[in-house]
């Protein structure tokens, strides 16, 4: 028997220095894969935090563009009304009346930011030509049903003009965010990608003063 373990030979009750030598590498390996699985959580709960927050800035963008939509529809319902309006004074302006039933048909048939924002930048371009044909007819300024239509229209004006700041501040917030680090890690494969501003032309904001 001596010759055997000499020889290297295992003998059947000798087990001992084999646990030994199981306990020594399970203390040596445990702190490595500890170390590893907290890195792992850590990453883990790192791409769970940026793609919740891209989400909710995704979420958030979405409702503050929605606001702008319903005040831009709102907005289109109104201009019917008010055109016909001022048709019972001024038929003889077809051109600007067909002008603003097509800005208002490429404003309602947008289905994109840029789209919406070129039918309205066109319809309040157009509107705005035809108010200062208004200003010919002071008996269709001082109508009751003119002068209401026309507060509406200032209504709506003013709620999309805070709706479009909200927007376009949730806009900046979300370009941001997924085009610095950490977001730009993770951006492009949860599918996010810029969203675009929506711009309004000065002209269309600003109604042409009108000289007398």
């Amino acid at each position: 028997m001596a010759a055997a373990v000499q020889a290297g030979a295992a003998l059947p009750g000798d087990f001992k220095p084999y646990f030994i030598y199981t306990e020594e590498m399970v203390k040596k390996i445990l702190p490595i894969v500890t170390g590893i699985a907290a890195l792992a959580l850590i990453v883990i709960g790192f791409y769970v935090g940026t793609r919740n927050s891209l989400i909710r800035l995704d979420e958030s963008t979405g409702a503050a563009w929605s606001e702008i939509d319903n005040q831009l529809q709102r907005r289109a319902d109104l201009i019917p009304n008010f055109v016909n309006t001022v048709k019972g004074y001024a038929a003889h302006e077809e051109q600007l009346f067909s002008e603003i039933a097509q800005a208002r048909a490429r404003l309602a048939g947008g289905g994109t930011v840029e789209e919406k924002a070129a039918g309205y930048n066109a319809m309040e371009s157009a509107l705005s030509r035809l108010l200062m044909v208004v200003e010919n007819y002071p008996d269709l300024k001082a109508s009751a049903n003119f002068t209401a239509l026309q507060d509406e229209l200032a209504g709506t004006e003013n709620r999309i003009a805070v709706a479009r700041n909200r927007y376009n501040d949730s806009v900046r917030q979300f370009n941001t965010r997924i085009r610095t680090f950490p977001g730009s890690l993770f951006a492009g494969g949860l599918g996010f990608s810029s969203r675009p501003y929506f711009e309004i032309q000065e002209r269309a904001r600003d109604v042409p003063a009108v000289e007398f």
